[in-house]
C-alpha cells in the first residue's frame, strides 16, 4: 500500500520543527534531537520521513565543514560518537545493544552519560578507529 504525501502536513512540520543550514553547535544539538526523535519513532509518516531525510541532509552538511577528525583532541567523546555514527552511515538506532539501551544510547550521544571503558572499547571495535576517541 501507498502512501500519500500530504503536502498541508509536510508544512505543518516544517512550521513547527523550521528546517535552516544549521550554523553551530546550538543548532546543530537541536537538529540532533529531531532527529534522533524520528529514528525512534514507530510508524512514521511519508511527511515526517521527509522532514527526517532534511535534517539528516542539513545535519551532514555541517558536519561536513566541521570535520572532528581533523583536531579529534578538542572534540568530546560524544561528539566523536554522534560524527562516527554520521560518517559511517550507522543509525543511533545500531548502536542499542552494543552499548546499552535506547536510552543509554541517546544520554551518550547527547552528552549526558559518558562513555565507559567497556563501551569505548566496542565502539572502537564497531568503528575501527582508536579507543582513545572515545575516552
Amino acid at each position: 500500500m501507498t502512501l500519500i504525501f500530504d503536502r498541508k502536513q509536510y508544512v505543518d512540520l516544517l512550521a513547527k520543527y523550521q528546517p535552516k543550514l544549521i550554523e553551530n553547535q546550538q543548532e546543530y544539538q537541536q537538529s540532533l534531537a529531531v532527529v534522533e526523535y524520528f529514528v525512534f519513532k514507530k510508524d512514521r509518516t511519508p511527511e515526517e520521513l521527509a522532514l527526517y531525510d532534511l535534517t539528516i541532509m542539513l545535519v551532514k552538511e555541517y558536519k561536513s565543514k566541521i570535520s572532528p577528525m581533523d583536531d579529534w583532541k578538542t572534540q568530546s567523546p560524544h561528539e566523536m560518537l554522534q560524527y562516527l555514527l554520521q560518517t559511517s552511515g550507522k543509525r543511533q538506532a545500531d548502536l542499542v545493544g552494543i552499548i546499552g539501551s535506547s536510552g543509554v544510547v541517546s544520554e551518550i550521544l547527547n552528552g549526558k552519560r559518558a562513555i565507559s571503558k567497556a563501551q569505548a572499547k566496542k565502539l572502537s571495535e564497531l568503528f575501527r578507529v582508536s579507543v582513545s576517541l572515545f575516552l
